[in-house]
């Protein structure tokens, strides 16, 4: 008969299963919340392996929230570079600021304050509150999700509203209040080391006599999500046209993605195919062709060499730059990687 599972059982088995297997993470050596708040935004959407080296170089040029605030936004894009969903980095460098002239540099301590603050959603909020102030708010990212799914047996897709409303009910049920900040560190550990997406290790785990996936070999089936997401199509022609030792480069500034980068002149097809007319220019010759996968878009990028007469079937607000300093600008990464790998020719 299936084993009803008592609450401080489960919270001791818990606590005893991550005091042993918690991977030494620098954002754990602290409780400061600007530390924490930086490493849950560079977290989202992120693996660890990437995201600790981007906390390290963040906490390493801003110290303190004062710092980041004063940081020029261009600077904060630099930094953020190759970690994509740019949006996180435009919104940290906002409540940076937020913070740092309007609350006087002391960062919001109660979980409706720390909610209310840009780019911060109720699992940011969670963390911050439970990590830092030992507030008992429980945190559900996709690790929770999964590893209270196939704890309880639940097949209500995690990514629908009814199933955000049982999730974050049933979090809360299984919060220790008595160390909701551990306990949630706890939590997400389980599901990201034990109970992972892929060959979970049931065989060792903790709760296998407690876990109604394992009774009712649904360990694969769980969680459910309702919504596949629909990849749009985008055909990016970038043109690298060098004029005397200087090239030519432009800020997107469109609210689209990459909003706030930098890129070379672009023309936006709606196929593979160069719509542009080349009676009276230089005809450009094509350098190399990059996918790039992004959440939502999948971006077919073509480069080429041009000269510049082709600026006059292109509409942009282009600036010159040299060799030394294009490097210095932000981009996606798809461009970066395509930069440093010509400047580098050039300058052998």
């Amino acid at each position: 008969m299936h084993k009803i599972l008592i609450m401080t059982d489960f919270a001791l088995k818990l606590l005893d299963w991550y005091r042993i297997n918690k991977r030494d993470l620098p954002w754990r050596e602290t409780n400061d919340p600007y530390k924490i708040w930086l490493s849950e935004i560079i977290m989202q959407q992120t693996q660890v392996i990437q995201g600790e080296s981007y906390y390290l170089k963040f906490v390493t040029n801003y110290p303190t929230i004062k710092d980041l605030a004063m940081a020029s936004e261009e600077d904060v894009l630099k930094l953020w570079q190759g970690l994509g969903y740019y949006s996180r980095a435009r919104n940290l460098h906002t409540t940076a600021k937020y913070v740092s002239i309007e609350l006087n540099g002391v960062f919001p301590s109660v979980y409706n304050e720390i909610l209310k603050l840009k780019g911060v959603g109720p699992y940011t909020a969670a963390a911050i509150a439970s990590f830092c102030f030992e507030l008992p708010h429980a945190v559900v990212d996709g690790n929770v999700y999964r590893f209270i799914a196939r704890l309880k047996g639940i097949n209500t897709p995690i990514d629908s509203t009814e199933g955000k409303k049982e999730f974050a009910l049933l979090a809360d049920e299984l919060l220790n209040r008595q160390n909701p900040g551990e306990h949630n560190q706890a939590m997400m550990e389980f599901g990201a080391l034990a109970c992972k997406a892929a060959n979970p290790l049931c065989e060792t785990c903790p709760f296998f006599n407690d876990c109604a996936a394992v009774a009712q070999d649904m360990v694969e089936q769980l969680p459910v999500k309702q919504k596949k997401v629909k990849q749009r199509k985008r055909y990016f022609h970038y043109f690298f046209i060098e004029e005397e030792g200087r090239f030519m480069v432009e800020k997107r500034l469109k609210k689209d993605i990459w909003q706030n980068l930098y890129q070379l002149p672009l023309i936006e097809s709606k196929t593979e195919k160069l719509e542009l007319n080349l009676k009276k220019m230089a005809h450009p010759v094509k350098a190399c062709q990059r996918k790039h996968i992004l959440s939502h878009q999948v971006i077919y990028a073509t480069f080429y060499i041009a000269q510049s007469a082709i600026l006059d079937g292109l509409s942009g607000d282009y600036i010159k730059v040299d060799s030394k300093a294009i490097l210095k600008f932000p981009y996606p990464q798809l461009i970066a990687n395509f930069l440093n790998e010509r400047i580098r020719v050039q300058q052998d």
